[in-house]
């Protein structure tokens, strides 16, 4: 029972990170995300710490945080994509590849198309076309998959392209 506790803890306080986070109170956010984990580390909790630093421009420590998170559940793909978001922010395409292509075989990922995105930027700025056509491809065709499942599909390639 006192596992059950320190988690239900744990997921309150994360909640309430989020909302502080997302209200831009990034100190706040940062200081709750480390308090669930204290209370029960879970790999959402790192990679969410690990977005809240990338707000305040801390890449290093947000991939840090991105690398717990995937020692705590591999199968969580978010990492893997954020820590290839925060190596193209520092400029380091090629560092970023390896990340994104595994967060595409995560088995647990969602939004699953993001990674694809990500690659498909780094491979138009590589003037990599081929390689960026079919990123781009296979990221319309997860994402139509998702919204006809949902049943909210759209042909909208500009909301496709806005991600981080």
């Amino acid at each position: 029972m006192k596992n059950e506790q320190k988690l239900s803890r744990a997921l309150r306080l994360f909640e309430k990170a989020y909302e502080r986070q997302s209200s831009g109170d990034l100190d706040t956010a940062v200081d709750l995300y480390k308090a669930s984990i204290a209370e029960a580390p879970t790999a959402e909790a790192h990679t969410y710490l690990g977005w809240t630093y990338s707000f305040q421009g801390r890449y290093d420590e947000a991939i840090l945080e991105c690398k717990r998170a995937i020692t705590v559940d591999p199968q969580f793909g978010n990492p893997y994509n954020d820590i290839g978001s925060y190596l193209i922010q520092m400029g380091q395409h090629d560092q970023a590849i390896p990340w994104l292509q595994m967060a595409k075989k995560a088995e647990r990922y969602e939004p699953r198309h993001f990674p694809y995105l990500n690659l498909f930027r780094i491979y138009m700025k590589k003037g990599e076309l081929d390689a960026a056509q079919r990123e781009i491809e296979q990221a319309k065709f997860i994402q139509q998959r998702q919204e006809m499942a949902d049943g909210t599909c759209e042909d909208d390639d500009e909301e496709l392209l806005s991600v981080h």
